[in-house]
């Protein structure tokens, strides 16, 4: 940080103190270690998710957020495939997620083989999250909500 010249020597070093904490708490606070509610999406994406009984599932590839209230309304769930090769998303409705600071990722009451039915896509076709899609994705999930 370059200082004005009116800055004296002794207000220096707790400018460039002050820098390099913030920075480095930045970089120590991701989804595993953060103590705030509130997290950034680039964060988010990439947590594993498990089911209850610890088995990792995958990962969160993205989100899908209502443009209207903001709220997130669904993860898409990487799944499936070998190295991330051939794998689907898997829309999760977000409601479903819990984050067990434990585990250092989020935890959905599905096991494999109910993931497995779920409505997916692949990686390069996206789907229009309509009304009408979400119903259906609502509605697999449905005792799970």
């Amino acid at each position: 940080m370059q200082l004005p010249d009116c800055a004296t020597a002794s207000f220096a070093p707790t400018i460039q103190s002050a820098d390099l904490n913030r920075n480095e708490s930045y970089l120590m606070n991701d989804a595993s270690t953060s103590n705030h509610d509130v997290i950034s999406s680039d964060r988010v994406e990439g947590t594993s998710v498990y089911n209850t009984a610890g088995d990792k599932l995958g990962s969160i590839d993205y989100m899908m957020i209502d443009k209207r209230s903001g709220q997130v309304r669904y993860a898409a769930l990487e799944f499936g495939g070998f190295l991330g090769m051939g794998t689907d998303r898997y829309p999760l409705p977000w409601s479903m997620l819990t984050y067990d600071l434990e585990k250092g990722g989020y935890v959905v009451p599905l096991d494999k083989k109910r993931l497995e039915g779920a409505p997916r896509y692949p990686q390069n076709d996206v789907p229009p999250y309509t009304s009408e899609y979400g119903r259906s994705v609502d509605g697999y999930y449905g005792s799970y909500l």
